[in-house]
């Protein structure tokens, strides 16, 4: 397995991230495999697949340069940098651009696991690297990025509310599939049979959510290491983004009915504000309008304070989507 052995004060030091370059790789990794996890996958797949193969069919190096540097367990190095906190993608991308011909031709040796393709035998792969990189950012991922943001905070106040109610172990348990803390200072970052790893006392320790379904670790040499995890399913599935039934809607308001559907899930008013673009204020006063009514209600979770729809908010959003349209508690 991939261990790292990590100290109590490197661990009390990590930090949450957001990472434009990272959203933007795990999109990549995303429009490679071609296959979404869930319905808004599906159709961010069915927007920008076919100008993204069209892209790579018209390219004879960069197709074989992105399946030798994704491989099969192993990211080649070089096309994948660490983002440091606050790095903006043009910073991060400016690192791949600026790695050597012959470091990018030895790393992605070793994510294939053997010699390179004839076709990959060249000096310009960082600089090909760096622009589908950034065709893939501004093409497939900027245009949403705000929206993205909010939904990338919201999962990271949610961790870190997880934090605080039971610890760094119950929540680097679920980062992802393959990760768990075994205790003694050892965290498990894969499943892969690597060598274990000792992250450096003073290192910086990162997480990193992206909202596509895809994770990796990476890190810069014993300076900086990331662990990189798909955000919460309830936000990744852009739940914000389900249509308010109109009729409930008319019944309560727009931004209060809004408020209502998202809170099949329990959310802080951080997470709300986070999700709907709506003010502190403005979500306050409507969260109190829907506990007087007794559509949710309210249960803290360490320092946090969480919303939930109670069962009579329940049969009024289920019972606004109109006949045969429910979806029922176990689907949600």
């Amino acid at each position: 397995m991939g261990l790292w052995q990590i100290d109590t004060d490197t661990l009390a030091r990590s930090r949450f991230v957001l990472s434009p370059f990272a959203e933007t790789f795990a999109s990549l990794k995303l429009l490679y495999a071609g296959t979404g996890a869930h319905p808004g996958e599906e159709a961010w797949l069915r927007a920008h697949l076919p100008g993204y193969r069209a892209r790579l069919a018209a390219d004879p190096v960069t197709a074989p340069l992105v399946r030798a540097a994704l491989g099969t367990s192993w990211i080649a190095d070089f096309i994948c940098p660490t983002s440091c906190v606050g790095e903006s993608f043009e910073e991060s991308v400016a690192r791949v651009r600026a790695a050597g011909a012959g470091q990018a031709r030895a790393d992605l040796r070793v994510s294939l696991r053997g010699p390179l393709p004839a076709a990959l035998e060249r000096d310009d792969l960082p600089e090909r690297a760096t622009a589908l990189l950034t065709y893939v950012w501004e093409e497939t991922v900027r245009p949403y990025w705000e929206h993205r943001r909010r939904i990338l905070e919201a999962d990271m106040v949610a961790r870190t509310t997880r934090v605080s109610q039971g610890g760094w172990a119950a929540v680097l348990d679920d980062l992802r599939p393959g990760t768990r803390w075994l205790g003694e200072s050892r965290f498990q970052v894969n499943l892969n049979a690597y060598p274990p790893r000792e992250v450096a006392a003073g290192a910086e320790l990162l997480f990193m959510p992206v909202t596509p379904r895809a994770g990796w670790v990476s890190w810069e040499a014993r300076e900086r290491y990331a662990v990189v995890y798909p955000c919460l399913g309830v936000l990744a599935e852009d739940h914000d983004r389900r249509p308010v039934p109109s009729g409930l809607g008319a019944l309560i308001g727009p931004a209060r009915a809004r408020l209502l559907v998202l809170l099949g899930t329990p959310l802080s008013t951080t997470q709300l504000v986070a999700l709907t673009g709506q003010g502190l204020g403005s979500v306050g006063r409507h969260l109190r309008v829907l506990l007087d009514a007794g559509l949710v209600g309210r249960r803290r979770a360490g320092r946090s304070v969480l919303y939930a729809r109670t069962a009579a908010g329940d049969v009024l959003v289920e019972a606004s989507r109109g006949p045969g349209r429910a979806t029922g508690a176990g689907s949600r």
